[in-house]
């Protein structure tokens, strides 16, 4: 009697826990997945905030299982280190750009070339284009989750207007990667340094002006330290932005998760593009309202400056040739997808 009493509490336990697992969500059941994601955008940067929001996203259409901790700014790692960090497990995600860890990714240096860029979506598809056709070995030790780039780079100087290319000789230019030699094409001084150091350097003097787009006068603030915007659009560059997930992690997921992720990145590819370009637009307005002055030039003078600059594309080619890669094919491709 005392073993079937003993028996029958003992399987209503057993029925009991069953019940209140079967009843308890899936989500819940499961371990959470917690991940970190590095970006050196500040906070308020409408990139930063669309970081934050994918994040989210994530939490949100994974029903919770998947929950993100965010860190702009830089607060978790520097700019320049963010890929090696996602690499080597510092944060499990990473947004930063491609040109911070010159030589890494040959291929993408292709898309930063100054071939004269119209838009941010425009850029932003063709970055992703390249890579989905000639897949850069540079991202072999990371799961690309997409990748992004900003609209017309553009010329901007602090108290020296330059309305030809004479204007531009020695005059120190903060640029990055492949702009780099865009600056030294043109005449100018190239001075490297990340885009979170350009503010304080306008306004000691250690640069005089710097290549970048219409949105970083509002999203960086740069318009309260420069006062002339150069309309070089015949030599327009981009510069190439990263999303990226530490491979581990990544493979480690489930892979209901990992089809969900890859469908909101299809997503945020058009939303980061689409957001370069509005932000372009209020970059702009705010530079205005700031006192700026833009300078238009004329046809021949567009033409001079793409004269100038084709040196850096066929550099381009030509180093890749040296490794194996036909930088031409690259070139052509963009080319035509400029184009259409």
């Amino acid at each position: 009697m005392k073993k079937g009493l003993t028996f029958l509490i003992g399987f209503s336990v057993i029925i009991l826990a069953f019940t209140l697992v079967i009843g308890t969500p899936a989500a819940t059941r499961a371990a959470t997945i917690n991940l970190t994601y590095s970006n050196f955008f500040p906070p308020s940067h409408i990139q930063s905030k669309l970081a934050a929001a994918w994040c989210k996203e994530v939490e949100k259409r994974t029903n919770g299982k998947v929950k993100i901790t965010y860190y702009p700014g830089q607060t978790l790692t520097k700019g320049k280190n963010c890929y090696d960090g996602v690499v080597n497990g510092l944060s499990d995600i990473g947004m930063s750009v491609l040109a911070y860890t010159r030589g890494r990714f040959p291929i993408m240096e292709g898309v930063d070339l100054p071939l004269g860029y119209t838009s941010g979506k425009v850029a932003t598809k063709i970055c992703n284009a390249v890579y989905n056709k000639f897949k850069d070995p540079g991202f072999n030790d990371t799961q690309v989750m997409y990748l992004m780039a900003h609209g017309p780079g553009l010329l901007f100087t602090k108290k020296k207007a330059v309305r030809k290319l004479e204007d531009m000789k020695g005059l120190k230019i903060r640029a990055h990667g492949t702009t780099a030699a865009l600056v030294k094409a043109l005449g100018g001084t190239p001075v490297a340094m990340p885009m979170p150091e350009l503010y304080q350097a306008l306004q000691k003097g250690v640069v005089e002006g710097a290549f970048y787009p219409m949105e970083v006068n509002k999203g960086w603030k740069m318009a309260e330290q420069v006062k002339y915007c150069t309309l070089s659009l015949s030599c327009a560059y981009t510069t190439s932005f990263f999303v990226v997930m530490n491979k581990k992690k990544w493979n480690a997921l489930p892979a209901d998760v990992k089809k969900t992720i890859e469908a909101i990145n299809k997503e945020w590819i058009v939303k980061h593009g689409e957001a370069w370009d509005s932000s372009d637009a209020a970059g702009k307005k705010y530079f205005l309202e700031k006192g700026g002055k833009i300078i238009t030039l004329s046809k021949a003078e567009l033409a001079r400056w793409k004269k100038a600059s084709k040196p850096v594309i066929d550099g381009y080619i030509a180093k890749m040739k040296k490794k194996g890669i036909n930088g031409k094919e690259i070139v052509d491709f963009i080319e035509s997808m400029l184009k259409k």
